[in-house]
């Protein structure tokens, strides 16, 4: 099977507050080595679109230090974990470290940075409008966390028009069942899940060429 493509990268929610230490989820006590265990793999992907010239987005979850945006505002049925007591823990604030993308995957000065509120990267953000401006057809999807923030980003993504990419060693959930989970839906409902070396290893472009070249044995090709 062979796809031809035009891609952009879409790294989510790398963030201090989530997997650095000293961040808003390491205090909380979450388990952020299992985020930190994609960072080597997300950063590899990284460097490759990189060379291959293709688009990178950093979607950053951001929250006003006010607590204006919080999804208490919206929400009275809500699970207990996602209350956002900014008081007490202030997760992810605009303007400080813990709202930084981290040092390992600094952007670049050409990447572009989607400042985000809610779970998906196209909720109330000019991310639309940037991908139509380059005519990305195919949206490849790493980063954190697999079942919240990247699964609603790629649902929506799909339900917009773009194709679908779920690089599933670069990527991770608190709860690995909810990270299988997620790969499975995808791989049955919304696109391709495949693990990033198998992805890199198949995809060309010969110069002067406008489309990229996808070219897989399986029509789904996943290990997990």
């Amino acid at each position: 099977m062979t796809y031809k493509i035009k891609p952009a990268l879409v790294i989510i929610d790398l963030q201090n507050c989530f997997v650095s230490k000293g961040g808003t989820f390491d205090k909380l006590g979450y388990d952020i080595k299992k985020y930190q265990k994609i960072i080597p793999t997300v950063k590899e992907v990284y460097q490759q679109a990189k060379l291959l010239k293709i688009p990178v987005f950093f979607s950053r979850a951001t929250r006003e230090r006010s607590g204006i945006d919080l999804l208490e505002r919206v929400h009275k049925i809500i699970p207990l974990k996602r209350k956002e007591k900014i008081k007490k823990t202030a997760l992810s604030i605009k303007g400080t470290w813990d709202a930084q993308i981290i040092d390992s995957l600094k952007p670049a000065s050409n990447d572009l940075i989607v400042e985000k509120r809610r779970d998906s990267i196209f909720q109330y953000t000019e991310f639309e409008m940037w991908l139509n401006s380059l005519k990305i057809n195919t949206l490849i999807f790493v980063g954190i966390d697999t079942s919240i923030c990247v699964e609603s980003s790629l649902r929506d993504a799909f339900d917009r028009g773009w194709d679908i990419i779920l690089l599933s060693d670069a990527t991770a959930s608190l709860n690995k069942k909810f990270w299988k989970s997620t790969l499975m839906v995808v791989k049955e409902n919304f696109g391709l899940v495949l693990e990033s070396k198998e992805f890199l290893k198949n995809l060309k472009k010969k110069k002067g060429e406008k489309f990229y070249s996808l070219n897989l044995l399986k029509n789904n090709y996943m290990r997990f």
